[in-house]
C-alpha cells in the first residue's frame, strides 16, 4: 500500500462524508465584505479548494460581540447567511463538504477592528495580555473586558445555540465549536482569565460548565452527529496557563464525549510533559482529527497506529488549493506569500495556480 492510501481512504464524523482524510484547517484570512458577509473572494477561495475531504472554515463571529479582528465573516444576519449559502453552494458543487467554526474572541478585541459598537465580554474583567493587528495590520493592545454575568451566560449560549441553526441554514455540513486560542471558551477554561467566583469559575468542574453548555446548546440545536470542537491543550496563545493541561482537558473531554459529537480536533503542540493525542485517546471514545503541523508521512503515520481518524493541514492549503492532488501526484507544493495572507484582497488569496493552470499555461 502506497503510504497516501490511509490519507485517501473515506471516513465519517458523524453524519459528515469525507471523500478523503484531509481536512482543510481553519485559517483566518481577512477577506469579508461589508457587514461582515462572506464575498465574492470567499467564494472563489473555497471553491477552489473543494478537494479537500473536508473543509473547515476560517473563524466565524456568531454575534456582533464575538467579532474581534478585521474583517472576519459573522454568522448572525439574514445577508450573512446569504452570503455562506453562496459559498457552500459552490463547495458541494464541486463534490466537497464544509463545516463552520463558530469563534467568539471574548476579551480578544481591538473595537476599531469592529465598525460597531458592541460589548467586550469574558469570564472576568482581565484584558488580554497580547498585542492584536488593528485595521492597518499594526498589532495594539486590546479594550478591557467587562465581566459576563450570569444573564449573559445564559445570552451566549443561546447565540451559539442559534449560530450553529444559521450555519445549517446556510447549507454547512456542521460546525466546529473554536474552544482554543485563547478565545472566549478557551477563556472559561484556564484560571489565567477566569477568576469568577461563581459556578463558572474557581474548580476544574466549574470552569467546564460553560464549554460543556455550549456544546450540549449547539448539539440540541442542529444534532450532536454534526458538532465538532477544536481544543489545544498548553497552548499559551492569547495569555492563557499552560500548566497542567491534562487537569482540565482529561474531564473535559470525558464530559463532551458523553454528548455524542462528530469528532474532537486536537492541535498538539508536542509538550515535552504531555503525550497529548495519548490523552485525548484515552478519555474520548469518538472521532479525533489531528493537527500538528505534520507532513504527509507524519499524518499517514498518525492514521495507520490509530492515534487519529483524520489530519488537518493548514499552511498547505493557502497556497496549494489543489494539495490533495498534488500529494497524489507527488508534486512539489507552491510557497506561501506571507505578505499577504491577511491582506491584498486576491493577492495571496485566490491566484495561487493548479497544477492543471500551471501545466496549461506551459504547454
Amino acid at each position: 500500500m502506497r503510504t497516501i492510501d490511509a490519507l485517501m481512504a473515506p471516513f465519517a464524523l458523524g453524519s459528515i462524508e469525507m471523500r478523503n482524510r484531509i481536512v482543510m484547517a481553519p485559517m483566518t484570512r481577512d477577506r469579508a465584505g461589508p457587514g461582515d458577509v462572506p464575498n465574492n473572494l470567499m467564494v472563489e477561495y473555497y471553491a477552489q479548494r473543494a478537494s479537500a475531504g473536508l473543509i473547515i472554515t476560517e473563524g466565524v463571529q456568531p454575534s456582533k460581540a464575538g467579532k474581534g479582528y478585521w474583517r472576519t465573516p459573522g454568522i448572525h444576519s439574514q445577508e450573512q447567511i446569504e452570503g455562506w449559502r453562496r459559498v457552500t453552494d459552490a463547495v458541494h458543487a464541486r463534490g466537497g463538504t464544509i463545516v463552520m467554526q463558530l469563534m467568539h474572541c471574548g476579551r480578544v478585541v481591538v473595537p476599531a477592528n469592529r465598525g460597531f459598537e458592541a460589548d467586550i465580554i469574558a469570564p472576568s474583567a482581565i484584558a488580554c495580555p497580547a498585542l492584536v493587528p488593528g485595521p492597518d495590520g499594526v498589532p495594539v493592545a486590546t479594550a478591557m473586558p467587562r465581566a459576563a454575568t450570569l444573564a449573559d451566560i445564559d445570552l451566549l449560549v443561546d447565540e451559539f445555540a442559534q449560530a450553529a441553526r444559521n450555519a445549517i441554514a446556510a447549507g454547512m455540513d456542521g460546525v466546529e465549536l473554536h474552544c482554543a486560542s485563547g478565545y472566549l471558551i478557551h477563556q472559561f477554561l484556564n484560571p489565567a482569565s477566569n477568576k469568577r467566583d461563581d459556578e463558572f469559575g474557581g474548580s476544574v468542574e466549574n470552569r467546564l460548565r460553560f464549554p460543556i453548555a455550549v456544546l450540549h446548546a449547539v448539539a440540541d440545536a442542529i444534532g450532536g452527529d454534526k458538532v465538532g470542537f477544536r481544543i489545544a491543550p498548553g497552548n499559551p496563545y492569547n495569555g492563557m496557563d499552560i500548566t497542567e493541561p491534562a487537569a482540565t482537558y482529561a474531564p473535559l473531554l470525558k464530559a463532551a464525549d458523553a454528548l455524542g459529537l462528530a469528532y474532537v480536533h486536537v492541535i498538539d503542540m508536542h509538550l515535552e510533559n504531555l503525550d497529548t493525542l495519548a490523552m485525548v485517546r484515552a478519555n474520548w471514545s469518538g472521532a479525533v482529527m489531528a493537527n500538528d503541523s505534520q507532513k504527509v508521512e507524519g499524518a499517514c503515520r498518525l492514521l495507520e497506529t490509530g492515534l487519529a481518524h483524520v489530519v488537518s493541514f493548514g499552511r498547505a492549503f493557502i497556497s496549494n488549493p489543489d494539495y490533495v492532488e498534488r500529494i497524489c501526484a507527488g508534486a512539489p507544493l507552491a510557497r506561501v506569500d506571507f505578505a499577504h495572507v491577511y491582506t491584498g484582497e486576491e493577492k495571496g488569496y485566490t491566484d495561487y495556480p493548479t497544477m492543471a493552470v500551471l501545466a496549461e499555461s506551459q504547454g
